[in-house]
């Protein structure tokens, strides 16, 4: 995998066609360029400190183009046309592991969780984990992390399901109303609505059972953060107060600041989004990653045949900053 996704890399650099979802492509040095894995209310606090002003209180505005996958988001970073990843971790491990020159390293965590929810043809208020035993389940693409910690969530209840791996990550809702699978994962507000129409029930998140983890972080290359400090610190703490403000405001309030963000998805939708996420303690406050939520995304990639080396903590991870920006924003 580690070797597919730095091909991907590599091809990625020269096709690059990234579409940009917010500010329009500017060469201002008060802009921040930020390429995301995907475009999702489990990335909330991002949206809500661009809504909230607070990226503008730095001085800076920033500009969103979206991946659509951890490899392009890497690709986008290693070519320059944009400053920081907003993607998995183990984007950094990979391309730490394949020697590249002036590697980007993690400076920032926002979710502590997997952000997907099991869901199930039928309601299973009573549902255990070792419910899945023998059941067919769509669960993403082999590599991938949200596959990847379902796999793992699994092995660790003694589960053997039977994973189907032939479709395309953004079709397996799809792919289960059509009749495919026993049960499904979804990123919300997906999950919600998928229920909401009566077309499936979450029968259980997949983020606490995982336990903690780094699932999405902010890197940049090692230049770009010694040079553009500024810009690091303005991420760091313009996510952290809105992470501050998501926790210490209820979910409707904070859903009316986001609804411009998501064409389609109502008030509603995004606001029994956030409920369910915060309920799993999705954000993490402080954004300084910690070695043991670390270890625990390698362990996962280790199950799955996935890492062929472990990656030392200190080798791709800053937490100094973060920390610092934390203290303050909390005091």
């Amino acid at each position: 995998m580690k070797k597919k996704i730095l091909s991907l890399l590599c091809a990625a650099v020269f096709a690059l066609g990234l579409p940009v979802t917010l500010a329009a492509c500017n060469k201002d040095s008060k802009v921040i360029k930020i390429n995301e894995v995907t475009h999702s209310v489990f990335y909330a606090p991002l949206y809500l400190a661009d809504a909230l002003g607070y990226f503008k209180d730095e001085g800076y505005t920033i500009e969103l183009t979206n991946g659509g996958g951890a490899d392009k988001t890497m690709a986008a970073v290693l070519h320059g046309s944009a400053d920081v990843g907003f993607c998995g971790p183990e984007a950094v491990v990979y391309t730490y592991l394949g020697g590249s020159g002036d590697a980007p390293k993690v400076f920032g965590q926002m979710t502590n969780c997997d952000g997907s929810f099991l869901v199930g043809r039928k309601a299973e208020p009573d549902f255990k984990w070792t419910d899945l035993e023998g059941k067919n389940v769509l669960a993403g693409r082999p590599g991938g992390v949200p596959f990847m910690t379902f796999q793992y969530v699994c092995k660790e209840n003694g589960v053997n399901a039977n994973f189907i791996t032939d479709v395309q990550f953004d079709s397996m809702t799809a792919a289960f109303l059509n009749g495919i699978g026993d049960y499904v994962t979804m990123f919300e507000p997906g999950a919600s609505e998928y229920q909401k129409a009566g077309n499936g029930y979450i029968v259980a998140p997949v983020g606490p059972a995982g336990g903690e983890v780094p699932y999405t972080c902010f890197m940049a290359k090692q230049s770009f953060i010694e040079n553009e400090k500024d810009k690091v610190d303005a991420i760091l703490r313009s996510v952290t107060k809105a992470t501050k403000y998501i926790y210490e405001n209820d979910t409707a309030t904070v859903a009316d600041k986001l609804v411009k963000y998501f064409d389609n998805t109502s008030k509603e939708s995004i606001s029994t989004s956030l409920a369910n996420y915060k309920a799993i303690n999705t954000w993490v406050k402080d954004m300084a990653m910690t070695e043991s939520r670390f270890n625990r995304l390698q362990d996962i990639i280790e199950n799955a045949g996935e890492l062929e080396k472990r990656v030392s903590f200190a080798d791709i991870v800053l937490t100094e900053r973060a920390h610092e920006i934390y203290q303050e924003v909390y005091a």
